[in-house]
């Protein structure tokens, strides 16, 4: 009886290999091509860090929608959880 064909498995080796190495030259090209020459930097400021420097502008960012509190229940002495 012969055994399985090892030629498929060979295939998917080769294949996800090249796939592999044409995700990384795209994203080797898009780095390079990025265009920011002060990547910024990260400074210890009170309770936390601050990114100084860099491409990134507060109007580039996402504005967060305002979230309302959710209401409080109104204080009773009677509380179902207590006897």
């Amino acid at each position: 009886m012969v055994g399985p064909s090892t030629g498929g498995t060979r295939w998917s080796v080769v294949v996800s290999l090249l796939v592999a190495a044409a995700m990384a030259a795209i994203a080797f090209i898009t780095v390079q091509q990025a265009g920011c020459p002060n990547p910024g930097q990260y400074v210890a400021r009170g309770d936390g860090y601050e990114l100084v420097g860099g491409c990134v502008e507060p109007n580039d960012l996402p504005i967060a929608p305002d979230t309302v509190p959710a209401p409080q229940p109104a204080s009773d002495a009677r509380s179902p959880l207590r006897p």
